[in-house]
């Protein structure tokens, strides 16, 4: 599991890294302002109605699949995912025809404040990007599929494909016409889809036609589904609140909240999804051998890795976040003022980083139980905490008020989430997880303290861009030495098994 989630950690820097060129073209060409307001929200629209069909999948798919081989024979799967496939393709196609006759009203619904011509843009860039659902949930299917047969990587560089032709896209909108933002959309998803399938036939998949909606496993997926559905429609909800809000607060609100999410989301990506990704394959098969000794073993691992990964990543976020988004995203159309919305509000996300990043695991241990209710209610009670937060800081705090109630209502739904969890399956080491949990904290201030301190110091010598790599570069290196005086046992075991392989080798 270890060296898979390395792999994937390694993959997901550079696609993060072509994701973020895709967020700085978009900056540098349209800046933050009604055209990349009105293209985020046309954005936002598919990827909201489609995310009730995408849990659906994410969530019982594998569970389904895995228990589905073990009774029935390679077969019956290839017949089950067609028939899901043949009922996606149904249910996109239903999307698509009501997003297209009432575009304007679900525009309305996702950003209130839009009026004139972001409203006409909004418009116009939702009735194009609307057919991308289509490709969007096959690549769901068969990514999951590639993951049941433990092909973790190809799932991984999808978005390699689809973040090329987006920045392409956005270079010929900016030398043309705005409209080819949308399209650009929709052949990148269309893009990923071609990528996949290949590696989807040669594991032995075969497309024939099979709907049958009666089906009793379609039946169970949906059992297993429906409170997972609820509880995406909520986070999907918190979005929509979130940017409705952002819509009437400032101009740009948008895209300021959009591209501080989008820094958070590089973290998240690159630790807690190539955790995440590996281990929900790994634990579902450990809950249907009975293997709980296990499954608490990996829980554990994992907590502590996200934490030993994250946590130093909030701090560096939290006392760099101006000099990042400026180095990031500072030039073109982007201008000082897009800078301190979009900074403050990296600041204010980054303090939920950790409870984002361990809701993620958390959530995943429990659908590999087939227990889908207790992440919802969670979802639910953090979408009533954000809604009365995001009313009441939006008010004295603006943008910031927004990304600190998102953070405030991830870390206290987080904590739920392990005292439910600990209820469920018993102790899984939350003592030692808390020591280590205190002392990368530590580790990290430290870090934190001695990183400004270099730029600070090199700031006045060097440029401020170059000041920051390295100042970040010299709290890394300060980090991992003070790690390894804190003796944290999960740090100490991947000192001892390098040290093994040198000796081997020598």
């Amino acid at each position: 599991m270890k060296k898979t989630a390395l792999i994937i950690m390694i993959i997901t820097i550079f696609s993060k890294v072509l994701g973020f060129a895709r967020e700085v073209s978009l900056s540098y060409f349209f800046g933050a302002n009604n055209v990349t307001d009105a293209y985020l929200i046309s954005l936002t629209i598919p990827g909201v109605l489609f995310a009730f069909i995408g849990t659906a999948i994410s969530t019982g798919f594998i569970p389904m699949f895995s228990d589905l081989k073990a009774k029935e024979g390679e077969e019956k799967t290839i017949k089950f995912t067609n028939n899901i496939v043949n009922i996606l393709i149904v249910l996109c196609t239903i999307l698509v025809v009501i997003t297209v006759l009432f575009t304007t009203p679900i525009v309305k619904l996702f950003a209130t404040g839009f009026s004139g011509e972001t409203l006409r843009l909004a418009v116009k860039f939702t009735r194009i990007s609307i057919l991308g659902i289509y490709f969007s949930g096959l690549v769901y299917i068969f990514s999951a599929y590639l993951q049941i047969k433990n092909n973790f990587i190809i799932p991984a560089l999808i978005g390699f494909p689809m973040n090329i032709i987006i920045i392409f896209s956005m270079f010929v909108a900016s030398k043309t016409h705005n409209i080819y933002l949308s399209i650009g959309s929709v052949v990148a998803f269309l893009a990923q889809l071609l990528f996949i399938l290949p590696f989807v036939f040669k594991k032995g998949y075969k497309f024939s036609f099979i709907f049958n909606v009666k089906d009793k496993y379609i039946k169970n997926l949906l059992a297993i589904a429906l409170p997972a559905i609820l509880g995406v429609s909520v986070n999907q909800l918190n979005v929509l609140v979130d940017r409705t809000i952002a819509s009437k607060v400032a101009e740009g609100g948008i895209s300021a909240l959009n591209y501080a999410n989008k820094l958070n989301g590089f973290v998240m990506g690159l630790f807690v999804t190539s955790i995440s990704t590996v281990i929900f394959p790994l634990i579902s098969k450990m809950v249907a051998e009975n293997n709980y000794e296990g499954l608490k073993k990996s829980l554990s691992e994992s907590i502590s890795a996200i934490n030993f990964l994250v946590i130093p990543s909030t701090v560096g976020a939290m006392v760099f976040s101006t000099p990042i988004v400026e180095m990031l995203f500072g030039r073109g159309a982007f201008d000082e003022r897009a800078v301190q919305m979009t900074s403050s509000a990296l600041f204010f996300y980054s303090i939920g980083m950790i409870g984002y990043g361990l809701r993620e695991v958390l959530s995943k241990a429990f659908y590999s139980m087939k227990d889908t209710k207790t992440p919802t209610i969670n979802a639910v009670i953090a979408l009533i905490m954000n809604i009365i937060l995001n009313i009441t800081l939006s008010k004295f705090m603006g943008i910031a008020g927004l990304a600190l109630a998102t953070s405030i209502s991830a870390i206290v739904c987080t904590g739920l989430l392990f005292v439910s969890l600990r209820k469920k399956i018993g102790s899984f080491g939350l003592k030692d997880i808390s020591i280590s949990f205190i002392k990368i904290t530590v580790a990290s201030i430290i870090m934190g303290a001695v990183a400004k301190i270099s730029y600070n110091v090199l700031v006045g010598v060097i440029s401020k861009n170059l000041s920051l790599i390295c100042s970040i570069i010299i709290g890394g290196m300060v980090y991992f030495v003070v790690i390894l005086f804190m003796k944290i046992k999960e740090v100490d075991e991947i000192v001892l098994k390098m040290k093994q392989r040198f000796l081997r080798k020598e």
